[in-house]
């Protein structure tokens, strides 16, 4: 896939977009013992986002004017939303007063998409890639800080699993038990 749509003095073939990418997989796994032979079984859910985000846009680095100005300043108002969310997440002196943090995930579309994967129910893997070029110091450092501070969030993952399928499998095992013990009762 090719997402280059403009050049700018930084990166000669920018996306000049964030990119959002998201599965579900829905994962059914059907008991084996049901004496009355139905499908019934424990439904697993999960979702996997992955996130291209472009680079923060220094207006003097990267000489753009006019569309290509109004996009570079698009981009950084959703680097800077995050920058929020990240923070309000990772204050440790609001988290370690026990007060209730809110955090800003309304500021913007690519916030609120990613909602989940920071400080939700979930596993986030988060890279970072920086310019090994030192005409790029400041921002790979600034990069490096973005990251650092991203891999301070604490997620609490938990297992999506349909909960009434997992009862009904439940009293079906404990069924199948009572069932034997009858059997072995009398004889």
């Amino acid at each position: 896939m090719n997402r280059t749509t403009a050049a700018t003095l930084m990166n000669h073939t920018s996306s000049r977009s964030h990119a959002v990418f998201t599965i579900y997989l829905q994962q059914t796994e059907k008991s084996g013992n049901n004496a009355d032979n139905s499908d019934i079984g424990v439904t697993t859910t999960s979702q996997f986002t992955f996130v291209d985000l472009a680079g923060s846009e220094r207006m003097k680095k990267t000489g753009a004017e006019g569309e290509r100005a109004r996009e570079g300043i698009s981009i950084n108002k959703g680097l800077l939303a995050l920058g929020n969310v990240i923070n309000s997440l990772v204050d440790e002196e609001r988290l370690l007063k026990g007060e209730k943090i809110h955090v800003p995930y309304r500021q913007s579309k690519l916030t609120r998409l990613l909602q989940d994967s920071l400080g939700g129910n979930s596993k986030t893997l988060f890279l970072a890639c920086v310019s090994p070029s030192d005409a790029n110091v400041s921002e790979t450092i600034s990069t490096l800080h973005y990251a650092n501070r991203a891999r301070n969030i604490k997620n609490a993952p938990t297992k999506n699993m349909d909960a009434i399928s997992l009862e009904l499998q439940k009293l079906r095992s404990f069924n199948h038990v009572l069932q034997c013990e009858l059997i072995k009762a009398r004889f």
